[in-house]
């Protein structure tokens, strides 16, 4: 397995987290942003969760895109009005992004590793980025995340439940349920697809809240 990127390296060292699965796999992802590129190229359909997310809020929200890979729902959201975070801690993707859209800032934190600031109406964590989190830290991330939104806030989160991606892992519904609610989170809804069709054992997508817990 490829060593991860230098820069990589020292960030994890500087402030002593575990590695991502994203991490350890290394060059070995780096088909992923091949794949968005070529679809970008193709003015293929790319903003599906893009969608979703601006409807769950109001015009001119605050919106946090945790895992913002080359920049598509990030760049999306802020073209809808909204004022938008992105934070992307793989050197590639965030040169990927700066290069395709080079209006969208792009922070280079970690889930764990966003530091404080202006509190979130939404906080976007889609395309399997969940399914990429360090070992054990799932409950940790989630708490995080939970401590960034804005009173009423609300998380969209969206992964493959079975393990289909290089170094992912599998993350069982119920799983991660309890897990959400260990972070002090519930679940308002949840769905198979952004376009919301019923849930289904291939994908889900989540919409939780501070709110909802119990």
């Amino acid at each position: 397995m490829p060593p991860p990127p230098q820069g990589a390296r020292r960030a994890r060292r500087a402030v002593s987290l575990p590695p991502t699965r994203w991490e350890l796999v290394g060059e070995g992802n780096r088909g992923y942003g091949q794949h968005f590129a070529a679809l970008v190229a193709d003015g293929a359909d790319i903003t599906g969760e893009a969608r979703l997310a601006d409807a769950l809020v109001p015009r001119h929200a605050r919106i946090l895109d945790v895992g913002s890979g080359m920049g598509r729902i990030a760049a999306a959201l802020a073209a809808r009005g909204h004022d938008v975070v992105a934070t992307e801690p793989d050197p590639a993707l965030r040169e990927q992004s700066r290069s395709t859209y080079a209006d969208l800032p792009v922070l280079p934190h970690e889930a764990l590793a966003i530091p404080p600031l202006e509190p979130f109406d939404l906080v976007v964590v889609v395309g399997n980025v969940l399914v990429y989190l360090g070992e054990d830290t799932e409950r940790d991330v989630l708490a995080h995340l939970r401590s960034l939104l804005a009173p009423g806030g609300r998380i969209l989160a969206g992964f493959e439940l079975a393990s289909t991606k290089n170094g992912s892992r599998t993350y069982p519904a119920d799983e991660f349920v309890a897990d959400v609610e260990a972070a002090g989170l519930g679940v308002v809804w949840r769905f198979g697809s952004y376009e919301l069709h019923p849930p289904d054992d291939d994908y889900a997508v989540w919409v939780l809240s501070a709110d909802q817990a119990d």
